[in-house]
């Protein structure tokens, strides 16, 4: 079970962030923790998993954030067979070639990032990133993302494949007193993003 938060005592804060170049950055991982965040993961059930589809031989969304002890499914919405599988540290798991739906979701009880990819398509990569903090998420367009929570002095950490290893291992001090804002900007380039997708292989088939 998340954290409960009485909404007498909540506050929200809003998180603006930007590349070295001023630009607004999408689709970055926020996570804020304390010594007070809980995470029960006994309240997680594999009947509502999150889900990680394939659709047009991509990972879909390309980066899912679950808090830890969240089951996940693998649909595969796409009309040929996929082989889903990974090496990560957090995660090592494999699905052989199917289609459709998995028989079962798998557990993720380990925080960390879970790089994914397909046995049969090189390019299809996506990450399950598995957080130990009822406060997460990923800013939108704007580089913006808000999060509810309660008063307290939280440690904030960004997260992105694509982020300058110098970047990801900083830690931003937070107080959180009141609804408040803070304006983060990266001080060095992301890395480059992995373009494979091709529009047609000799797997077509599978």
């Amino acid at each position: 079970m998340l954290q409960w938060i009485n909404p007498a005592q909540a506050a929200d804060l809003t998180v603006s962030l930007s590349d070295n170049q001023g630009n607004p950055l999408p689709n970055i991982v926020v996570t804020l923790t304390s010594p007070a965040t809980i995470i029960e993961e006994a309240e997680f059930s594999p009947q509502h998993p999150a889900i990680m589809d394939q659709i047009d031989r991509q990972f879909v969304p390309h980066i899912l954030v679950v808090p830890k002890g969240s089951y996940v499914a693998f649909p595969n919405s796409d009309s040929i067979q996929h082989h889903v599988y990974s090496f990560s540290k957090a995660k090592p798991f494999e699905l052989k070639l199917y289609s459709g739906r998995p028989p079962q979701p798998l557990e993720f009880g380990q925080a960390g990032e879970v790089a994914m990819g397909c046995n049969i398509h090189d390019w299809m990569l996506g990450y399950v990133y598995v957080v130990d903090t009822p406060y997460y998420g990923k800013t939108n367009a704007r580089g913006q993302l808000t999060l509810t929570v309660p008063p307290d002095d939280y440690q904030l950490i960004l997260w992105s494949p694509l982020l300058d290893s110098k970047d990801s291992a900083v830690q931003y001090s937070v107080d959180v007193a009141a609804d408040s804002k803070i304006d983060l900007s990266l001080k060095h380039a992301l890395l480059p993003a992995f373009e494979g997708f091709e529009q047609s292989d000799e797997f077509d088939d599978y």
